[in-house]
């Protein structure tokens, strides 16, 4: 998903057999499947940044500095967001469900993102890959891992 977007379809397989020689077939079908869902097309878009280092420290965490990648961000005038890629065999069936590491993984870059461009609505997503599903997660659900992260 970060190698294939703007190169020439024909070029995928050789791409993804390089990139990852004993599961290629496997992986690119997965990726094809996202890349060629409509609804996840503006994730993909020349205006999407793609492996975006993060870096701030976070009131949540008793201002220890946090440090991520994000994989896709899309940055508009009123709104700022974070979407992270998950190839988890199973897919949480709603937001709760979702593992704590990613709540609190996902509640860091949003309080990140909130530091760096304030007055932006800031919102989370994951893509589960193995689904093709994007899952919006509400801003309530991460601030409150990141929280209980922070407490730890």
């Amino acid at each position: 998903l970060e190698a294939l977007p703007g190169r020439p379809r024909a070029d995928w397989p050789a791409l993804a057999a390089r990139l990852a020689p004993m599961a290629a077939p496997d992986l690119l079908a997965e990726a094809a499947g996202v890349l060629d869902d409509p609804a996840l097309a503006a994730l993909f878009a020349a205006d999407a940044l793609a492996e975006v280092d993060v870096a701030a420290p976070l009131d949540a965490l008793g201002g220890r500095r946090v440090l991520g990648r994000i994989d896709r961000l899309l940055v508009a005038p009123d709104r700022v967001l974070a979407v992270d890629f998950k190839s988890n065999r199973v897919v949480p069936p709603a937001p709760e469900a979702t593992p704590e590491a990613v709540l609190r993984q996902m509640g860091a870059y949003a309080a990140a993102l909130a530091a760096i461009w304030p007055g932006r609505r800031v919102e989370t997503a994951i893509l589960w890959t193995r689904a093709g599903s994007l899952m919006t997660l509400p801003p309530a659900l991460t601030a409150a891992a990141l929280a209980r992260a922070g407490a730890a």
